[in-house]
């Protein structure tokens, strides 16, 4: 993989982390006076016993359930995240990009299917985190693609035919 093409990739994904991060800190939803910050969103959507809400017993139970799918791809990205960029092989870092586009577009509920907020009171930190996984995904296929002639470019042309022979 060529030098700029790499750099590129890390900066993407470095950019991905800030953005996600201010998400925590940001406003997710609520109004100007009453606004719920991302770090107690997560909470928010990880808490088990949802009585305390008004509403929640009439609330059917794949409320919950898709508010703690989407708090574990929250933990996904947390943790995951690093541990493919820094760790990952090719075919790692290509299927967590696959991960990261799906919980782009599973966490999209939020504001296709609203319940327990509104579209109207979704707000900043909700957009940069959910951009983040997208974005998240950018990163990681720029990362993970990169073709064997790039890879192989400081050899002669010889030297790259035999690596790819196929012992019988």
């Amino acid at each position: 993989m060529p030098m700029n093409k790499w750099k590129s990739a890390h900066l993407v994904i470095a950019f991905v982390w800030v953005v996600h991060a201010l998400s925590w800190y940001l406003p997710a939803f609520g109004d100007s006076s009453d606004s719920v910050r991302g770090w107690f969103a997560f909470w928010l959507a990880l808490w088990p016993i949802r009585r305390e809400y008004p509403g929640a017993i009439a609330d059917p139970w794949y409320y919950s359930a898709l508010a703690h799918a989407s708090a574990a791809t929250t933990f996904m990205f947390a943790v995951g995240s690093p541990l493919a960029v820094w760790r990952g092989s090719r075919s790692v870092r290509r299927a967590y990009a696959w991960i990261a586009i799906t919980a782009f577009i599973f966490n999209s509920h939020w504001y296709v299917f609203p319940h327990w907020v509104s579209r109207e009171d979704l707000s900043v930190g909700y957009f940069l985190w959910w951009l983040s996984f997208g974005l998240l995904a950018i990163g990681l296929f720029k990362l993970s693609s990169h073709s064997t002639a790039n890879h192989y470019k400081h050899l002669p042309q010889t030297e790259v035919q035999e690596t790819h022979v196929n012992p019988a």
